[in-house]
């Protein structure tokens, strides 16, 4: 199995905490700090959602305006079924609204908190490549 370059498979010693008793700020956060890793389960499957390159793809055309299944399967070359599983997922994540004209199905980001995700990642990913040659 590969090892992901991403994940140490060790801890170092610096990692790791000596000390046997809390500090007084994590004792009086300590319930605030549960609830956290509860939200993170959260935020863990909204980070699924765009781990997938066919889904970011789609959140990152779906940036620019409104699209139908159809454009987004052109653009994407990929089969209508194909980014019509994509879309449902995200629907389901709330990444994504849609409404219907006819039988044309047209899909749209779901509100401006996903376009924020985008840009900030946009950013964010642009940061270390401007010293690039």
């Amino acid at each position: 199995m590969k090892k992901s370059v991403t994940e140490p498979s060790e801890s170092s010693p610096e990692d790791l905490c000596a000390c046997r008793d809390h500090s007084r700020a994590y004792a009086a956060h300590r319930k605030d700090l549960q609830r956290m890793i509860l939200e993170a389960s959260g935020l863990s499957e909204l980070f699924k959602a765009l781990s997938d390159e066919t889904r970011t793809r789609i959140l990152f055309l779906l940036s620019a305006g409104e699209l139908c299944v159809c454009d987004l399967a052109e653009l994407l070359e990929m089969s209508l079924p194909a980014v019509s599983h994509h879309l449902r997922f995200l629907r389901l994540m709330h990444l994504v609204g849609h409404h219907k004209e006819g039988k044309q199905v047209f899909y749209r980001l779901a509100d401006d908190h996903v376009l924020q995700l985008i840009r900030v990642a946009q950013e964010h990913f642009a940061e270390g490549r401007e010293d690039e040659p």
